[in-house]
């Protein structure tokens, strides 16, 4: 049997309705100075500031703790942990700020909480943020292990906002690379492992001197160079791609997304889909492919801009629809 995401344990489709119950309670907003720009689902949480907007992100690291802990290695995650929430923030245009971590743990490990320091300084010096602080829990009947979360605050002029409400039909798409798997999909990767007998210390068979544990803990690349983009060209939207693949270019637009010619996928991809027996349309649907993040732009400055962000013309906004390769993206 084709192994699918819902099947490994994470269905989207549910997720989407469960969030959408829990969002639907959410009615409080508060008035005037501090009132809420955006509703909930949007990459970022927008609050009217005067002239500006502050923004929040929440996110964490998810089961790739998981293969952390089994190689042991944990000075990566915590760059995961802030490029999950930095990324969100680009995806609208907002500069990152400061960032707060929360960490969970079954026991007190210094050398765990070293290492996850040693992450989060790294992301952070990358983001141009500040850690301000943070709040550890340890919860001995709760968590088995640690799990990693943190939120960002970002800022931006009400007027260089990014929503995608701009994005219009013959615009181009624009890939930019990731660096493999990044922080989803990894519930899918670990039951691909389990099925196929491996263990993450086995070689990597498309890369010498590499095991599939170093592979899969390649940190979450954290994409700044869109703040930079965003002020030279007319940006009409921007997409993080997380869970749920490319079907996560449906937050940012109605309109469809006609990719032609799409980003090489990392040799990572190849190695899950082959051991895992996994249908393309599923690997679209669940992981990154190698394409971390999506920027759309008017016809006219897709060649330059593309240059500047180090990507590539991919395709164009359509009536409707999400396809790659003339294949269709759907729940």
């Amino acid at each position: 049997m084709a192994l699918t995401y819902a099947n490994s344990g994470v269905d989207i489709e549910k997720e989407n309705k469960a969030i959408a119950a829990l969002a639907k309670q959410l009615t409080y907003k508060r008035k005037g100075f501090g009132a809420p720009m955006t509703d909930v689902g949007h990459y970022a949480g927008l609050i009217d500031f005067g002239e500006f907007a502050l923004a929040l992100t929440t996110d964490g690291v998810g089961s790739k703790i998981l293969i952390a802990n089994d190689m042991k290695r944990w000075n990566t995650v915590g760059i995961d942990c802030i490029a999950m929430n930095v990324n969100d923030l680009l995806a609208m245009g907002i500069e990152p700020l400061s960032f707060v971590d929360y960490i969970a743990i079954s026991k007190p490990d210094v050398e765990i909480m070293r290492q996850i320091g040693e992450g989060l300084e790294k992301g952070a010096r990358i983001s141009r943020i500040t850690i301000v602080g943070g709040e550890t829990a340890t919860l001995p009947d709760i968590i088995k292990g640690f799990d990693l979360a943190g939120t960002c605050l970002g800022m931006v002029r009400k007027d260089r906002i990014i929503t995608g409400e701009k994005i219009q039909i013959g615009d181009a798409v624009i890939g930019i690379p990731s660096n493999g798997v990044h922080s989803n999909g990894y519930s899918l990767v670990r039951r691909i492992m389990k099925d196929a007998g491996h263990s993450y210390q086995d070689p990597f068979p498309y890369k010498t001197d590499t095991t599939i544990g170093d592979e899969l803990l390649i940190p979450t690349r954290i994409y700044m160079e869109v703040l930079d983009a965003a002020r030279k060209f007319d940006i009409h939207g921007l997409a993080h791609i997380t869970g749920s693949g490319l079907l996560k270019l449906h937050r940012i637009t109605k309109l469809g997304f006609d990719i032609i010619d799409p980003l090489e996928p990392q040799s990572i991809f190849k190695f899950l889909q082959e051991e895992g027996n996994v249908d393309e349309l599923e690997m679209y649907k669940t992981f990154n492919m190698g394409m971390g993040f999506v920027v759309i732009v008017p016809r006219q400055e897709a060649k330059a801009s593309s240059k500047m962000l180090d990507g590539k013309i991919i395709g164009s906004i359509v009536e409707e629809g999400i396809f790659v390769k003339g294949l269709e993206i759907n729940y």
